[in-house]
C-alpha cells in the first residue's frame, strides 16, 4: 500500500517550492490535482516541467467553483460528495503505490487538500509537506515588512457579512483578506468604513507571472481578480522611542 503525499508548493513560484517538495514531484509515479472543469488547473502549472515522463495524472475536477453560493445547501452537498468520491479514489490508487497531490501554498492553511486529509485519515498513510503561504509571498512582493513589534497579525475571508469585516478591521494591526474575487466591492466598502481602505494594497498573482500590485483604492469595483489577496501593514504598536531602545 502507498501513500498519500500532499506537497505543498508555495505561493505559485517554482523556485519557492521546497527541497522536499520538489523531491517528491520529481520521483512521483501518480499525481492527483485539483482543477475547475476545462482548465489546466493552478497545482498542475507551476508544476510543469518536474515531473517525470511517464506519470500518471488524475485531475480532481471541482463540481462547482463559484456558479453558485458557497454556503448554500446545494453547494456544499456537491463538494461533499466530491471529496468523498475522490476519498475512495485515492485509497484505490495507493494500492498501486505512493499518489503525490500538488497544492498551492500550504496544505494545511485554508487549503482545499483538507477536506481529504480528514476523510483518508486512518484509511491510508498520509504524509504533509508543508509549504510558504500565499500571502507571505503577496507582503514580500510589496517589499514592505508586514508585522512590526506587538503587531496581531488578522487573516479575514472576504466572503464574511460586511459589518464583521469592517468590525475585525477597525481593531487589526497587520491585515490580510482572502477569497476576494467578486468579494473585492464588499471589502473595499468595509475597508473604509473601517478607515483602512487608503493603506490597503491588493495583490494579484503573487510570485507568479502577470504579478500585479496596486493600492486597493485606485483599483475600480469590477476589476475582481481570482488570485487576490488584500494586504494592510502593520506600524507596530509599540512607540518609535520605545523600539529603538
Amino acid at each position: 500500500m502507498g501513500r498519500i503525499i500532499c506537497a505543498g508548493l508555495g505561493p505559485g513560484d517554482p523556485d519557492l517550492i521546497s527541497v522536499r517538495a520538489d523531491r517528491a514531484l520529481r520521483s512521483a509515479r501518480q499525481i492527483a490535482y485539483f482543477r475547475k472543469k476545462g482548465r489546466q488547473g493552478q497545482a498542475r502549472r507551476i508544476v510543469e516541467g518536474l515531473l517525470p515522463a511517464g506519470v500518471a495524472e488524475h485531475p480532481m475536477e471541482y463540481p462547482v467553483t463559484t456558479e453558485i453560493p458557497f454556503d448554500s445547501p446545494a453547494y456544499n452537498a456537491l463538494l461533499a460528495a466530491f471529496y468523498d468520491g475522490w476519498a475512495a479514489r485515492l485509497v484505490t490508487l495507493a494500492q498501486a503505490g505512493d499518489v503525490v497531490i500538488p497544492c498551492e501554498g500550504d496544505p494545511f492553511f485554508y487549503g482545499s487538500f483538507m477536506h481529504l486529509y480528514v476523510r483518508l485519515r486512518g484509511k491510508v498513510e498520509i504524509e504533509v509537506i508543508p509549504g510558504i503561504t500565499g500571502m507571505t509571498g503577496c507582503w514580500n512582493a510589496t517589499g514592505e515588512p508586514f508585522t512590526w513589534g506587538d503587531d496581531v497579525l488578522t487573516v479575514l475571508m472576504g466572503t464574511l457579512p460586511e459589518d464583521e469585516l469592517a468590525e475585525h478591521m477597525a481593531r487589526a494591526d497587520a491585515l490580510v483578506i482572502m477569497k476576494t474575487g467578486r468579494n473585492l466591492p464588499r471589502v473595499k466598502r468595509a475597508l473604509a468604513q473601517a478607515g483602512r481602505l487608503e493603506a490597503a494594497w491588493l495583490v494579484e498573482r503573487g510570485t507568479m507571472p502577470g504579478e500585479r500590485i496596486a493600492r486597493l483604492s485606485e483599483v475600480d469595483d469590477a476589476d475582481c481578480p481570482y488570485f487576490a489577496i488584500v494586504l494592510v501593514h502593520g506600524q507596530g504598536r509599540r512607540p518609535a522611542a520605545e523600539e529603538a531602545a
